[in-house]
């Protein structure tokens, strides 16, 4: 990866743990496209020092003191907001109630810490492209959560079944699809399918392009909509 003519990705990282700002900044400043130009350990501070230094993105724990991740989300990037910064928030907490409303207030992705270092580089590209990263195991459930119930078979004779619509998508990128909603990476679909994860991106793209979506939930949604793929089995 290149850097950028528009020069590295400037970025604050709020977490109140510091050996997991440092691990941030290990991760972060290996990426010749980003650089790490901030830190807070709590959320007034991450307020103040993105209103002053202007970072490109900030990564924003949930739960730090004063101010949490949350509410730093909705003052720098919320609805009204004159002049938003990204915020991209990278958390242990993954309950539905905090993704819904970190998204609803602005946030341009969500990612478990222990999703690893390799989605985190791909959540701050993907939020400095204009997508939105969330980690696969919270797409997954969270369509798990909204998959409709089946619906009960009528009493009468059954109505003729339409035929489908024919998918706009070609066979390789309804396996694409299919892989997306089961909530794998770029990198897992990479090997699943023997491509690299380049490629497996540049098909992902193509997939949204066609689809009218904006991100990988959109993606996993037509999957189960369409019938490539389906909820788990709950235990």
């Amino acid at each position: 990866m290149t850097t950028p003519p528009g020069g590295p990705t400037r970025i604050l990282i709020a977490d109140d743990q510091e050996d997991v700002r440092s691990g941030f900044r290990l991760i972060l400043g290996s990426q010749p496209d980003m650089t790490v130009v901030g830190e807070a350990a709590d959320g007034l501070t991450a307020v103040d020092l993105a209103r002053t230094l202007h970072p490109d993105l900030v990564l924003a724990d949930i739960r730090m003191p004063g101010v949490d991740g949350l509410e730093v989300t909705r003052r720098l990037a919320g609805p009204g907001v004159p002049d938003p910064v990204r915020v991209l928030v990278v958390t242990t907490f993954d309950h539905d109630d905090y993704v819904r409303t970190a998204l609803r207030d602005g946030a341009c992705g969500f990612l478990l810490k222990r999703s690893g270092p390799g989605l985190l580089i791909e959540g701050v590209r993907a939020a400095m492209a204009g997508d939105m990263l969330i980690s696969p195991q919270i797409t997954v459930r969270l369509l798990q959560n909204l998959a409709p119930a089946a619906r009960p078979a009528p009493s009468s004779a059954p109505a003729p079944v339409a035929s489908a619509p024919p998918s706009p998508l070609t066979a390789r990128e309804q396996e694409i699809a299919r892989l997306v909603a089961e909530g794998l990476t770029n990198a897992e679909i990479g090997e699943r399918l023997f491509i690299t994860a380049g490629t497996a991106k540049t098909h992902i793209a193509n997939v949204q392009a066609k689809l009218k979506v904006r991100n990988r939930v959109g993606i996993a949604a037509w999957s189960w909509e369409n019938g490539l793929a389906g909820p788990a089995p709950r235990e």
